[in-house]
């Protein structure tokens, strides 16, 4: 059974960083793009950033050169450092892996950046 966890999670002050992490497990990992994405309050759930299984990553324009996505291979986690935070990046964080034709989801983890 496959299984995303996200933990790292907080409140922070504007200009400050929070590093998320989520671990996977279910043998998925290693074949499995990964991404992050974001859900504020009344909007839609956007794609934060994506690192795929040989390590090439992309990011959404409103985070690029801000935040960094990563993969622990040996550890099954994928991780989002996130800099220079904005109180617009407040929203719930998801972790999702796809294998295939199939994505998988984590609970999500809250990020609340105060101005």
């Amino acid at each position: 059974q496959v299984q995303l966890v996200e933990s790292g999670g907080g409140l922070v002050q504007a200009g400050g960083s929070l590093s998320l992490s989520c671990a996977t497990f279910g043998s998925i990992f290693r074949s499995a793009t990964m991404r992050w994405y974001h859900q504020a309050p009344g909007k839609q759930r956007e794609l934060v950033a994506t690192i795929t299984t040989v390590g090439s990553t992309n990011y959404g324009d409103d985070v690029k050169g801000r935040f960094t996505i990563s993969r622990d291979n040996a550890k099954n986690t994928v991780h989002l450092q996130m800099n220079s935070l904005k109180p617009e990046d407040t929203a719930v964080y998801y972790c999702a892996a796809r294998r295939g034709i199939n994505d998988y989801w984590g609970q999500g983890t809250q990020v609340t950046v105060s101005s």
